[in-house]
């Protein structure tokens, strides 16, 4: 069934579910909050800034206008996870009612430790809430190749979340549902902290060996944290979890891993930071994780290893000695 599906965001990947939203049939209305960028993306039909080299179908009604989000049946938000909740409640007027909000972003609120879903609904209490994460790189979805994503909902939303699989499924970008909200949020979460981790290894030639040890390690704490906060521990070994923990911590496309391998050859991270223009949502979730594991007390060495590093409280050297030196201990 046709639908209009609103994407709240233009950045690469805002930009590339609209166009994955095109081709599973739907009308799709890309929203962005200032109106000449609308217009100039418009008129180029190219998202220079953020995903350049891909044409923008003239079906695409990229639009400044919230009163294009009160036509939508389905909004996909892909607003920075530090923002997201703010941006609902910026827009909650321009919103049709009850309409369902899949959340796109992958982070953990500093100011409150909460998880995105937490924070929206408590914004937009009467929305269903889904999850949309997993192993994905913008660029690959916007070239339409191969690609399965996780949609979690809520058990009481299970036949909504059936129903948005089917309809928004291609050959090419197949969703599979879960219920595991809490576990798809901290998978997708924690594994951009971790990739942060293995591109510094990298950047200082410590070799595949070190690497392997990191991801593996660091699944280790996206699960403790998981059932500390009451997810279940398999789905962490589906897509939002070990799928999407292999292909960030592997490839420079990923921003996380890039933004790694640049410190471990010791360029400073707030200038690296300043001169993206893309997010590094890792740089975020390591100071909310720092706080979150401390509270729940949940032993995650090399998370913290990570919010050392860039907020300079030690240095690279002095974290990666300390990760060395710990203790012996049962796996």
């Amino acid at each position: 069934m046709t639908q209009t599906i609103g994407v709240i965001g233009a950045g690469a990947w805002g930009t590339a579910l609209s166009l994955a939203m095109l081709r599973a049939g739907h009308n799709v209305v890309l929203w962005m909050r200032h109106a000449d960028e609308a217009a100039a993306m418009t008129e180029s039909r190219i998202n220079e800034t953020y995903l350049p080299g891909i044409t923008l179908p003239d079906e695409l009604n990229i639009t400044a206008d919230r009163a294009a989000l009160k036509e939508c049946d389905i909004l996909l938000v892909c607003s920075p996870a530090q923002h997201v909740a703010h941006m609902l409640e910026s827009l909650r007027g321009s919103l049709k009612d009850k309409v369902p909000l899949l959340l796109c972003a992958k982070g953990i609120e500093i100011k409150t430790g909460r998880l995105l879903s937490q924070s929206v609904k408590a914004v937009c209490p009467d929305h269903a809430v889904g999850i949309l994460t997993g192993p994905s790189f913008a660029i690959e979805v916007a070239r339409e190749l191969p690609t399965a994503l996780t949609l979690a909902m809520d058990e009481n939303d299970a036949s909504l979340a059936y129903d948005l699989c089917r309809d928004l499924s291609t050959p090419h970008f197949r969703l599979y549902v879960s219920h595991d909200m809490i576990g798809a949020q901290i998978g997708g979460a924690v594994k951009n902290v971790i990739a942060i981790a293995c591109g510094i290894a990298a950047g200082k030639n410590m070799g595949d060996n070190a690497r392997a040890a990191l991801i593996t390690r660091g699944l280790a704490e996206i699960v403790r944290l998981g059932k500390a906060m009451g997810a279940d521990a398999e789905t962490f070994l589906g897509l939002s979890g070990l799928g999407d923990l292999t292909l960030t911590c592997n490839a420079m496309q990923s921003r996380n891993f890039s933004l790694g391998v640049a410190i471990g050859q010791g360029e400073n991270p707030q200038q690296i930071l300043a001169e993206r223009q893309s997010v590094a949502e890792g740089v975020y979730t390591a100071e909310a994780i720092a706080h979150l594991s401390h509270r729940l007390d949940v032993d995650m060495p090399i998370c913290h290893a990570v919010h050392e590093t860039l907020s300079g409280v030690k240095s690279i050297d002095h974290v990666i000695k300390k990760l060395l030196e710990r203790q012996v201990r049962k796996e």
